[in-house]
């Protein structure tokens, strides 16, 4: 069991959702969680507040910037917003993360 972190604020800032798709299911199976995240966010803080809000022991973060569409809408023009995503592996032997569940 990891150490327990106090939980602050701006944890809640760098990991904004679960990102639960077939594709992550797949996943989890492999002990690993798939999350939104801030664009500004880096490795150490996303692997530090996932440890401090779900109370598990982080073994890998890798983060994926997945480029906004170009769509049509009326015949115009937008672009979607990029989203940033964070592949979380925990540590072997740690319970998986329930992500249906609130923090």
């Amino acid at each position: 069991m990891a150490k327990k972190q106090d939980v602050d604020v701006r944890h809640y800032d760098v990991i904004l959702s679960p990102h639960i798709t077939e594709k992550a299911t797949l996943l989890s199976e492999n002990n690993a969680v798939v999350f939104k995240v801030a664009g500004s966010a880096t490795k150490p803080q996303i692997k530090e507040a996932v440890e401090a809000l779900f109370d598990t022991k982080v073994k890998a973060v890798n983060t994926i910037v997945q480029k906004g569409k170009t769509k049509r809408w009326k015949g115009k023009a937008y672009k979607r917003t990029d989203v940033k995503k964070a592949i979380v592996t925990l540590a072997a032997g740690q319970d998986p993360i329930d992500v249906t569940s609130g923090i």
